[in-house]
């Protein structure tokens, strides 16, 4: 059975178009992808993380969560949460987007989110600024970290992770 192509767009088409409502639209290779918004557990999660990052990091680090960044033409994609130098937001457009990825990017895992989903992100963010890209697992409680230039660390509770701008989180802090 043959299925319909879907048209590609430009970021710049993508912009025009609205976010349909209770969800959010991403650019994913020049398609539009329509993104539900996250169950009430991985709010949670992210709320967790974010606040103890906030109190973790000082005045020069950006901890935003639902951060959005554009990578060249044809990608527009959200993370869960992004860790940055706030000079690199400080220097963009008031109108503008982030232009390519958080520095950390950290994404909540979901029963939606599948495996070739998850690695082609992680994949886009480290070739793109990304330092290191977070896996934070609810059902296992781990969060596995990996970076550009060596292999992925698994960190569970009872864990400390030492983070990139200084200092740790405790990961029984995150699934408390």
């Amino acid at each position: 059975m043959a299925t319909a192509a879907t048209a590609l767009v430009t970021f710049a088409e993508f912009e025009q178009l609205p976010d349909p409502p209770g969800s959010r639209l991403e650019l994913h290779n020049g398609e539009v992808v329509d993104v539900p918004p996250p169950k009430l557990r991985h709010s949670l999660i992210e709320h967790r993380i974010y606040d103890a990052l906030k109190a973790i990091v000082d005045s020069t680090t950006f901890v935003g969560m639902e951060v959005g960044f554009r990578i060249g033409d044809r990608e527009y994609r959200v993370a869960d949460l992004g860790v940055l130098p706030l000079q690199r937001i400080e220097d963009a457009p008031l109108d503008g987007y982030l232009e390519g990825s958080p520095e950390v990017v950290i994404e909540v895992l979901s029963p939606s989110n599948s495996a070739t989903e998850m690695y082609t992100k992680e994949q886009l963010c480290l070739e793109n600024g990304c330092r290191e890209f977070w896996v934070v697992n609810p059902r296992n409680q781990t969060v596995r970290i990996s970076t550009p230039t060596g292999p992925s660390t698994v960190w569970k509770p009872g864990d400390q992770i030492p983070l990139l701008y200084g200092g740790t989180l405790p990961v029984n802090a995150i699934f408390a």
